[in-house]
């Protein structure tokens, strides 16, 4: 869902990518990106150097961009077209200034609504959309202590990103637009991953099948 919502609503030369955190969801994250965008420069951040430094170990030759580590997250973030937010901190990693008009940021962690990933700011000024409204609502936030506080409301929520996908909600409306992803994950996407694995396992013969 990340990578389909870089090829809808990034800007079509988006190119250099800043990744916070170091985890699981940061390799995935970078291999699905560098499916779906010809990237020119990969940036990473966590507070620990060592996950740093192995993260750039393990993805330097695994995906055919150069990946390093930097310092800060500002240093990471500052100038990138694509940020990926992929952390369990439960306050903001990023701040709004750091953030270049045109970005596109795709924030995954921060899942309960007393959790924020992002700066407030960022989210208000940023084009915000969802793979859940119902969801975001009631369980990002990012969404809902930023509705709280009254920084915006309900309708900033510019659409779920299958509308987007399907035509139905503008997404990117200029090079200049800020725009947010906010992830939260649904189980439709499971299922639909799920039976792709299926189907291409079933068409090149691999794994093994199993009577329940």
């Amino acid at each position: 869902m990340s990578a389909v919502s870089a090829r809808f609503l990034a800007k079509r030369d988006a190119a250099t990518l800043a990744i916070i955190g170091t985890g699981v969801q940061a390799r995935s994250h970078l291999e699905a990106f560098a499916e779906v965008r010809q990237l020119n420069e990969v940036r990473v951040w966590s507070p620990r150097a060592a996950s740093r430094e192995r993260f750039v170990g393990e993805m330097t030759g695994h995906v055919p961009v150069p990946v390093r580590a930097t310092d800060t997250a500002e240093a990471a973030v500052r100038g990138a077209d694509l940020i990926v937010l992929v952390t369990s901190s439960v306050t903001p990693v990023i701040k709004d200034e750091w953030v270049s008009a045109g970005a596109h940021v795709v924030s995954v962690g921060a899942c309960r609504p007393d959790q924020r990933e992002m700066d407030p700011a960022l989210v208000a000024r940023a084009r915000l959309f969802v793979d859940s409204r119902a969801a975001a609502l009631v369980e990002s936030g990012d969404v809902v202590m930023g509705i709280a506080s009254g920084l915006f409301s309900a309708a900033h929520i510019g659409g779920e990103l299958g509308e987007v996908v399907l035509g139905r909600v503008a997404g990117r409306q200029g090079d200049a637009d800020v725009t947010v992803f906010k992830s939260l994950g649904m189980a439709v996407e499971d299922v639909v991953a799920a039976d792709l694995v299926l189907r291409r396992a079933a068409e090149t013969g691999a794994g093994t099948e199993l009577k329940l």
